[in-house]
């Protein structure tokens, strides 16, 4: 294999966020709209924005001595930022939460007033963009999206950070959670990581849904019984061609299942001998804090995230420490990288 070539910044970015081993074993709290109207919810009434900083801070004084980084927002998330321990990474968001509904095709759009140079001096180790993307969608559509991550990437190469993106698969014609979608899933996640793997989009790493809706397979323990849309063995095939188009290391998120099932579902990963090189996982670990929050307050959550938060997050490393693999394993090993 061809030595590949990576910058000082970028290298060093990407080891930033990784552990000693070379695995990406970081929490996700950049939630924003999300996580106001679940704290809302909790509290029956609007939560307001110290709210959310104080649930932000707490995740991350709390879960971060145990992660090797943390994913924040730089609109609620750089007090949480401060707090994280020593030696941790720091994944700052770019994009809007959310997108316009009444426009086709969840547009992505970046917050106006940040830049990749003004994120990489509040303290970015890495750039992180989220994308909902449908391989199958009208061609004026995907060109929009094309162009903006090829414009994304080229700003995190000139300021030489790493580029974290997150695709998520969509399908306006389907149930997301349906079974029509979920037969469909393996398919559009393997489209997305082979299109992003592309050298113009300058993608460090990948972070990208399992290719599988694991309700839907047969045998696993949060099969929802009835049709099944997959068996175990095909989940596992499925793993394994979605992994074999990358060409860029890559992550898997949590996309809001509980930790149980998100370690479950790693466990199936490493069944299928994916190299895949961490997580970025953020509700699975601490989404259970959102009422305790909401009805007892700040303290309350702080006692919850150092028992259950804390534990959720050594099961998944556990998890990690079996079946992930350094990020480098890509590329060949750390020895087939020139650092430039």
């Amino acid at each position: 294999m061809a030595k590949v070539q990576i910058s000082k910044g970028k290298f060093a970015g990407i080891q930033g966020c990784a552990d000693e081993r070379g695995v990406i074993a970081a929490s996700a709290m950049d939630q924003r709209g999300s996580l106001q109207k679940a704290i809302g919810k909790a509290k029956g009434s609007e939560a307001t924005d110290d709210e959310l900083i104080q649930f932000k801070v707490a995740v991350s004084s709390i879960i971060t001595p145990h992660a090797s980084a943390i994913l924040l927002d730089p609109e609620y998330g750089l007090p949480a930022a401060k707090a994280r321990a020593e030696g941790r990474g720091l994944l700052l968001a770019y994009e809007k939460t959310g997108y316009d509904v009444t426009v086709k095709g969840r547009l992505p759009d970046l917050l106006p007033e940040w830049s990749v140079y003004r994120l990489k001096e509040a303290g970015a180790t890495a750039i992180k963009i989220l994308l909902y993307y449908n391989p199958f969608d009208e061609e004026s559509i995907n060109v929009i999206k094309h162009a903006f991550i090829e414009r994304v990437g080229a700003e995190c190469t000139a300021n030489d950070i790493p580029f974290f993106l997150e695709p998520v698969c969509y399908d306006d014609n389907y149930d997301a959670k349906g079974l029509d979608f979920a037969r469909r899933k393996p398919e559009y996640v393997t489209r997305y990581m082979e299109e992003f793997s592309k050298p113009q989009y300058a993608v460090d790493v990948l972070k990208v849904e399992v290719p599988v809706n694991v309700e839907y397979v047969e045998g696993m323990s949060v099969f929802k019984g009835g049709e099944a849309a997959y068996s175990k063995q095909e989940a596992i095939t499925h793993f394994r061609d979605a992994a074999s188009v990358s060409t860029k290391p890559f992550i898997y998120l949590s996309a809001g299942v509980t930790d149980e099932v998100f370690r479950e579902t790693l466990e199936l990963a490493a069944e299928a001998d994916t190299p895949f090189s961490g997580v970025l996982c953020g509700r699975a670990t601490w989404q259970d804090g959102i009422p305790i929050f909401g009805a007892q307050g700040l303290p309350a959550l702080e006692a919850w995230l150092k028992d259950r938060g804390v534990q959720n997050t050594k099961l998944l490393n556990e998890v990690l420490t079996k079946g992930a693999k350094p990020w480098w394993t890509i590329y060949g090993g750390k020895e087939n990288i020139e650092v430039v």
